[in-house]
């Protein structure tokens, strides 16, 4: 299968318009059941001002998919900077960091619903979409994690022989399992049992990969640090 391309037609907004009308269709009704009628319904749009757009319902899929990933990448990249690029307590960064990416969840709440939609439906999506988006959603996320642990390990901080491996340990210690319990947001748990779930992982993590130099001297206190 290959995906058709459309060509650039109309007004910038009028496509926006769509497109945030189809990642609230598409993460409500999944990709089988969710139909271009309803899809310019919720746009205010006609069915032809969706075709002059995009080529099909798969091209319309896969945009929102990609440009849903790449505002959520985009967030991620900067809470990483902020909270990884300069360490000062590793354990604590850590910590902010996973409990902050956690968060960022519930600020794309139609893109996580996209998400949700299609974890359930994979076996259903055509291939060229689900490798486009593997490619590029959350899936591939300790990919950009990386470097900055390897900067991490640079200063002595942690024990890394695959920066990939370990971020990607990082990742499945602290996100991926609050993300499974609260299905993307859907569910929300109490912040204390996030933040406990948050710093177990971490901890966990650290026991794996830290170096004698970033040993605690004494137990801490789950949760952020005062400023």
């Amino acid at each position: 299968m290959t995906l058709r391309q459309a060509e650039p037609y109309g007004r910038p907004e009028k496509r926006q318009a769509i497109t945030r009308a189809a990642r609230r269709v598409f993460g409500r009704d999944g990709f089988t059941r969710a139909g271009v009628d309803a899809i310019a319904a919720e746009a205010g749009v006609s069915k032809r001002t969706i075709y002059r757009h995009f080529a099909d319902k798969e091209q319309l899929f896969l945009t929102v998919a990609l440009e849903g990933a790449d505002e959520v990448t985009a967030a991620i990249a900067q809470i990483m900077d902020r909270h990884l690029h300069k360490i000062v307590d590793l354990e604590r960064d850590l910590i902010d960091f996973s409990l902050d990416r956690v968060a960022a969840v519930t600020a794309f709440p139609d893109h996580f619903a996209l998400v949700r939609a299609i974890e359930a439906e994979a076996a259903h999506i055509p291939p060229p979409i689900l490798q486009a988006w593997i490619a590029a959603g959350p899936q591939t996320g300790h990919l950009r994690l990386a470097p900055y642990l390897s900067q991490i390990a640079e200063r002595g901080l942690l024990r890394i022989d695959d920066a990939d491996l370990a971020a990607a340990h990082l990742t499945l210690l602290t996100i991926t399992d609050v993300n499974q319990r609260t299905f993307y947001g859907a569910i929300p748990l109490p912040q204390e049992e996030v933040t406990r779930l948050v710093t177990a992982g971490v901890r966990a993590f650290l026991r794996s990969y830290a170096s004698t130099a970033a040993q605690p001297t004494t137990p801490r206190k789950a949760g952020r640090a005062k400023p």
